[in-house]
């Protein structure tokens, strides 16, 4: 029985080495395959087989495969992933704007599902979840143990149906029951309003397909209400999204060809510089939007309102137009999300989701668990604003180009692990909204008040 076991064994070896291999080539076909670690390999199989004869219940050889190859990109850091036929759809569909759920961007973490934070105007905002909650149960089912698809595809269902969170708060020492009750999120990626008499407001939620194309049709609705003396780009939870509408936005307000952002990882396409220039924001699909943008968008004053909610491609725009001089960044530290995530098909249904680079402002910074500084701090309240969760805090980020690696005891001691007091609720561009008030104090020049650090 042993004897057969190993031959088995040797045999998945081989089958594993081969799809390895054609994995490597379908996903990234001009390069050559890294030698396989055979002794390695052999172990997994050993594990396959110990599974596949002694498990307590059959299990499919595909189901493993698809833990294994979960596992090994899980493990990386937060944001690589495997995307299996459901994953990968709903990808899709969130960079169009449009899926069906709770409207929640969410990780894992302890073997929980962390909120990363809440979307605006959609049920789980509404019903008021805030970013670092740690969602426990899913009904009456228990978290723990489950993948983050597999909770995802829980929390996902029919409009007008409902599911019951279990939530854990820091600074709740009883944990929350919340009913929420699921609706088509559409997200309206860019929205727009006249504050005053010559000051604009622009917020960018997310970047979509279509989001710096849109941004410029808000330009041009703005600069028909009148002449602007001044514009705020609000950036504040804006989780990032697609690179090029990062730099379609970027290109909005800085001179044609001027450096965005810059990448630089192992391989030699992931070492590259992007520019405001339509070969990078439109990437040979339709017409050039920038050719539409009103004369005001390259010199109206401006301000750039930021928070640790603001991720990703928000951090990239706020960057780019902080070096180049363009506007003055406004609000607290961003996210810290400046690592470069490639989609890799697999196939026509699944995907990995594999980090591959950094990214770098135009002067070189780089952003990873660092994230952006404002050229002016204004907390959330006059009282402060609350400690929320970056990139930083993650188990298992990448580790920044600055950083020095935690050990296990710094990271079980880690600020996210204190209370916290709750996040302030009140809508971004409403009359309550403290950091937009001294974002227009300061485009008039008049003395704003900066909190205390």
């Amino acid at each position: 029985m042993r004897s057969k076991l190993q031959k088995l064994g040797l045999i998945f070896t081989g089958l594993v080495a081969g799809v390895l291999i054609s994995l490597n080539f379908s996903a990234v076909a001009d390069r050559s395959p890294a030698p396989l670690p055979v002794e390695e390999l052999r172990a997994f199989a050993d594990v396959f087989n110990a599974i596949k004869q002694g498990y307590v219940e059959p299990v499919e050889d595909k189901t493993l495969i698809n833990h294994a190859i979960s596992g090994m990109l899980s493990n990386l850091d937060p944001h690589s992933a495997y995307l299996d036929a459901e994953a990968f759809k709903e990808l899709r569909e969130g960079t169009q704007g449009e899926f069906g759920g709770l409207g929640i961007e969410v990780g894992m973490e302890d073997g929980f599902v962390k909120v990363v934070s809440p979307i605006e105007d959609t049920p789980a905002f509404r019903a008021g979840i805030q970013a670092g909650d740690l969602i426990v149960k899913l009904d009456d089912t228990p978290v723990k143990g489950m993948t983050l698809s597999e909770a995802v595809k829980r929390m996902r269902g029919k409009p007008k149906t409902s599911i019951t969170l279990t939530i854990m708060r820091k600074d709740h020492n009883a944990p929350i029951v919340v009913k929420i009750t699921r609706e088509i999120i559409r997200i309206q990626s860019v929205r727009s309003k006249v504050l005053e008499p010559g000051y604009g407001y622009v917020r960018v939620a997310q970047f979509q397909e279509n989001t710096a194309a849109s941004l410029v049709e808000h330009l041009n609705r703005l600069g028909k209400e009148g002449p602007l003396k001044g514009l705020v780009l609000d950036l504040r939870n804006d989780p990032g999204g697609l690179l090029h509408g990062a730099i379609g936005v970027s290109a909005a307000f800085l001179p044609r060809g001027t450096l965005v952002v810059s990448t630089d990882g192992r391989a030699p396409d992931a070492r590259r510089e992007y520019f405001a220039t339509p070969e990078d924001y439109l990437r040979g699909r339709g017409e050039d939007f920038i050719r539409k943008l009103p004369a005001f968008a390259r010199d109206v004053p401006m301000v750039v309102l930021v928070n640790a909610g603001s991720a990703s491609a928000s951090e990239i725009v706020a960057g780019a137009l902080q070096d180049h001089g363009r506007a003055r960044v406004v609000g607290t530290q961003t996210f810290g999300k400046g690592s470069v995530q490639t989609i890799l098909p697999l196939n026509s249904q699944t995907a990995i989701k594999l980090t591959t680079a950094r990214y770098y402002t135009p002067k070189g910074r780089s952003i990873q668990a660092k994230g952006i500084e404002p050229d002016v701090v204004v907390e959330e309240s006059e009282n402060g604003s609350a400690r929320r969760v970056r990139e930083a805090d993650l188990i298992g980020h990448l580790v920044g180009a600055d950083e020095k690696p935690r050990s296990a005891e710094e990271s079980a001691a880690t600020p996210a692990d204190e209370a916290e007091p709750p996040a302030p609720r009140f809508e971004l561009g409403g009359a309550d909204d403290y950091q937009l008030a001294q974002a227009i104090k300061l485009l008039k020049g008049e003395q704003i008040v900066q909190n205390k650090d």
